[in-house]
């Protein structure tokens, strides 16, 4: 026996090269994966971006709506009021 013995691999090399194909392959499926995320959450934020342009266009603010509210209603107490003062004179 040499000085030096070769050590054999604990592992053969089929098995090793078999764990090696499937560990790339996860990692290929968490790429893509992380990638599918990535381009929802980019789509997410300018749905977000479009929502937050388009809102004030669509929808009324609360304070507007019952400062209108508060309009309309003083607007009806002076329709029936004159109605009422118009059925006291007949």
């Amino acid at each position: 026996m040499g000085k030096y013995t070769q050590v054999p691999p604990a592992i053969p090399m089929s098995i090793q090269t078999v764990v090696d194909f499937l560990f790339s392959g996860f990692l290929v499926i968490l790429g893509w994966l992380a990638k599918e995320l990535w381009d929802m959450v980019k789509a997410l934020k300018t749905d977000i971006i479009a929502i937050k342009e388009d809102m004030p266009r669509s929808f009324v603010l609360k304070e507007d709506y019952r400062a209108d509210i508060k309009d309309i209603k003083y607007m009806l107490t002076k329709i029936f009021d004159k109605f009422d003062s118009k059925a006291d004179k007949h």
